[in-house]
């Protein structure tokens, strides 16, 4: 394992992450917590991967961690945890898989031949299917763990009867 490597790409994905920041406009306050929450979450999918889990399941695991360790922040932080765990889950999302899916549709199109068609049709399939599981599996990382904290999370929740 190449641990040079898992750094370089730790430091692009929370450089995305801050991009992503500040794109939204979050808080400067949170802009390195940020940083690191998509560094740890996007380094342990990539870790994952590299032994052998597979990429759906790998983010789950990545946006799962984002998820709880962006309720833990929002506490310390005094923001929403979506201030937090957005932008850092954003740089983990499939874009080669869609692209690769799009231009996939478009040669569909063209005039081919019936076994290179196949071939076209089947690569295209798979990417946009595993690009949409990798979206479904980030959704659900990021937002389970907010819905399963939700009673101990919402500090001071007052509820009167109607």
């Amino acid at each position: 394992m190449d641990v040079l490597y898992y750094l370089e790409m730790a430091l692009w994905l929370a450089v995305a992450a801050i991009g992503f920041g500040i794109l939204f406009n979050v808080p400067k306050r949170t802009i390195a917590t940020i940083a690191l929450l998509a560094a740890i979450g996007g380094s342990c999918k990539l870790i994952l991967m590299h032994f052998g889990v597979h990429i759906v399941f790998a983010s789950l695991v990545g946006a799962s961690i984002i998820g709880f360790l962006s309720i833990q922040a929002a506490h310390g932080k005094h923001a929403p945890p979506l201030v937090f765990s957005i932008p850092a889950v954003i740089p983990m999302v499939p874009g080669a898989f869609a692209y690769r899916s799009m231009l996939g549709f478009i040669r569909l199109t063209g005039d081919i031949n019936s076994t290179t068609y196949e071939v076209a049709l089947d690569e295209t399939i798979n990417n946009g299917l595993k690009a949409a599981f990798i979206v479904l599996a980030l959704t659900a990382g990021v937002s389970l763990p907010m819905l399963i904290t939700r009673k101990n999370s919402a500090k001071h929740l007052k509820y009167t009867k109607p």
